[in-house]
């Protein structure tokens, strides 16, 4: 290589910004590496701007090649006469000796001391030397290789035959001299020699490729039964699916279809397990281009059963391609169906509770139609319970055993089956805890659609009283209105009465059953007694449906009174305002409208609500533009108050600053202003109070 380069910058005025460090004498200056280049300051770049004369990589590696000296060679050395050759024999044959003697392990030493030997046709010299190496590491495999190559390069044959029959002798495990051997006594035209060789080769029992050379030397000479023999002997040395398919594509390529055949049969009887989806494939190959269709047809199932699903992707999208070409469209359907049932299969492995690929996978089998393959997957699916005694967690799992006994009313129609599915189920599922009244519904509607009504009462009955949820009471009793057994009804009400006293849907539901078949004073009678009841979820919905009863009967005067009472007992706003659109839009009665109206604006004022009392005069004037007249609308707007801002005082504590908050308050114009003021000077006195009493104000309203 040439001299390093280094890249200076040209001298020139140093940069303005840039400072001269000083340090101590005898040194090398402060801020600055010391000086190796023996160039001094011009080795020391103070300007950083960039050059305008730039340079790239690929100049300076273009530069270092140009300079770069030529490699030095030695010069061509003449031999005029006999004396000169001998002297440079004897001159060099010292020279390998002193290096091998300092280095009697290198073998490549010893090679090119050999090979020198053989350029200058001292063969014998070259012999003596590979064997001396020889005796230092007989195991290299090299030294053999280049003694075996100088003699048969020079045509030395029988040297090179003792030479491999050493060879094959010391290192039998090394195919290449085995290779070597054999080819060289076949291109000699040897044959018999080689096959001899081979046979030794073949005592040790090699690797596949040594067979499958032998079978070719074989084919080579024309000698295919011998070739046959070869290719059984290594079956039967090395019995290995690759074994099986090189013997099966021999027999093939010779034409004999049987024993090919029968290799695959052999390998399929003595691997069984141990074969993979690639032997299969083949087989099937085979049979489909000898034209055997249901042959590969049988062998692609029989491969899909054997072998485990996941390792048969192949195999699996071959045995697809198969069949859109030569199957039927049940044959088609029945691998996919396969395919779907291993992917479910799976899905079950990972969770068995997956509840939802238990669903997808009984349908797929419904879709088949095979009873035994469904009820086993039904059986499987109902055996895998919730862990939990909770109820979210059994809900998807109650809908397999409803699956399951539907399939067998519906489809088997089997009867006594399914009635035995639905007892099972009603056994498993933990009552005490919780139940499910969809199951006990579906039970009995079962029994009703088999014309056994009595065993779907006693369905019912037994849900009353194990879990005596609202929804049996309120099937039970559908069903029995259907079959027009009224005084059973009446008995099923009572019953969810007592067990839901607090329910008014209960209630309800026993009005309108009354209602529903006249008998209005019985009707009147309980919601008497509904509205009568000291606690109930929702009492609104109860004193609703009696209005409602009395109002559908034409009997508003009932039904004011009925309000009147609702009035009594709550001053809800909500309440005054339903009661002002019965008293306008149902009554038609304004005068009545606008004394309820009135009545909630005095209770409210004077409970001081001014956001209900808002709300009412509201609806108050709504009405008015509906049912009343202009005067009406007028006076009513009048009294519509106003939305004012306000400030208020928070307690705080002592010592600490006063603090204020704003809010929104209503001035209403039928309070006085006198009234208004009186109210003040009263919170002033209460507030005066408590401060000479040591208290906490209380917050007060002040207009701001």
């Amino acid at each position: 290589r040439g001299p390093a380069l280094l890249w200076v910058r040209p001298p020139g005025p140093p940069h303005p910004g840039s400072v001269a460090m000083s340090g101590p004498p005898g040194g090398g200056r402060r801020g600055r590496p010391e000086d190796t280049t023996g160039m001094g300051k011009a080795a020391m770049v103070r300007n950083k701007t960039s050059n305008p004369q730039q340079i790239t990589a690929e100049q300076l590696l273009r530069e270092a090649v140009d300079r770069q000296e030529k490699e030095a060679k030695p010069p061509k050395q003449y031999i005029a006469d006999e004396d000169e050759l001998q002297m440079y024999k004897v001159r060099k044959r010292k020279e390998y000796e002193d290096v091998i003697r300092m280095q009697r392990q290198n073998v490549g030493a010893w090679v090119k001391y050999a090979q020198w030997e053989g350029s200058q046709q001292e063969f014998r010299r070259a012999r003596s030397i590979f064997e001396r190496a020889l005796h230092v590491e007989y195991q290299n495999i090299s030294i053999w290789l280049k003694y075996l190559e100088m003699e048969m390069k020079n045509k030395f044959v029988n040297h090179a035959r003792n030479l491999f029959d050493r060879v094959t002798q010391l290192l039998p495990r090394v195919d290449q001299f085995w290779y070597k051997y054999a080819y060289m006594e076949e291109l000699l035209g040897n044959y018999a020699g080689a096959r001899g060789i081979y046979e030794r080769w073949m005592e040790w029992e090699p690797d596949d490729n040594a067979w499958l050379q032998y079978v070719k030397f074989e084919e080579r000479c024309k000698e295919v039964e011998k070739g046959r023999r070869v290719m059984e002997r290594y079956v039967n040395v090395r019995p290995t699916q690759h074994g099986f398919l090189k013997l099966t594509k021999f027999e093939e390529k010779h034409n004999n279809v049987a024993r090919a055949r029968s290799g695959f049969e052999k390998g399929v009887e003595l691997l069984g397990n141990e074969l993979d989806e690639k032997f299969y494939m083949k087989f099937a190959q085979f049979e489909q281009r000898q034209k055997e269709m249901e042959r590969a047809q049988a062998i692609y199932k029989l491969a899909l059963d054997v072998l485990p699903k996941g390792a048969s992707d192949e195999l699996y999208r071959a045995y697809v391609s198969f069949e859109k070409q030569h199957g039927d469209r049940d044959a088609i359907e029945e691998v996919v169906l396969n395919k779907r049932r291993y992917i479910y299969e799976e899905g079950i492995k990972k969770n068995p509770r997956n509840y939802d690929v238990w669903f997808d996978y009984c349908r797929l089998e419904e879709s088949v139609g095979d009873v035994g393959r469904i009820r086993e997957v039904y059986e499987r699916a109902i055996s895998n319970k919730p862990p939990v005694m909770q109820k979210r967690f059994w809900r998807r799992y109650i809908y397999l055993w409803i699956y399951y006994a539907l399939f067998e009313e519906l489809q088997t129609g089997d009867m006594d089956k399914a009635r035995a599915v639905y007892d099972a189920v009603l056994k498993v599922v933990p009552h005490k805890q919780f139940s499910f009244a969809k199951l006990w519904k579906i039970y009995a509607e079962f029994e009703v659609r088999q014309l056994n009504i009595d065993r779907a009462r006693l369905i019912f009955g037994r849900a009353i009283a194990e879990c005596s949820k609202e929804r049996i009471f309120l099937d039970y009793a559908d069903l029995e209105m259907r079959l027009g057994n009224i005084d059973r009804c009446r008995k099923i009400y009572e019953k969810f009465l007592e067990a839901h006293p607090h329910n008014p849907k209960a209630w309800n539901v026993y009005v309108d059953l009354e209602d529903s078949v006249g008998e209005v004073e019985r009707a009147r009678a309980l919601c008497d007694l509904a509205i009568q009841q000291d606690r109930l979820d929702m009492p609104e919905l109860v004193w609703k449906r009696y209005i409602d009863l009395e109002v559908s009967n034409d009997e508003l005067e009932r039904g004011r009174k009925v309000w009147l009472r609702l009035l009594e007992k709550s001053s809800h706003c909500r309440v005054f305002i339903a009661y002002s659109e019965f008293e306008a839009s149902t009554a038609s009665s304004m005068p009545n409208c606008r004394e309820a109206l009135e009545r909630g604006i005095k209770h409210f004022k004077s409970e001081q609500r001014s956001d209900e009392r808002a709300m009412l005069l509201e609806q108050w004037l709504k009405l008015e533009r509906e049912h009343g007249d202009e005067a009406a609308v007028e006076a009513v707007e009048k009294r519509q108050p106003k939305r004012v801002k306000k400030r208020r005082k928070l307690p705080t504590e002592e010592g600490q600053p006063d603090a204020f908050e704003e809010y929104m308050d209503y001035v209403f114009p039928d309070d006085k202003p006198e009234q208004q003021n009186l109210k003040i000077l009263e919170m002033a006195r209460m507030w005066k109070a408590r401060k000479l009493a040591g208290g906490v104000a209380v917050p007060g309203g002040e207009p701001s």
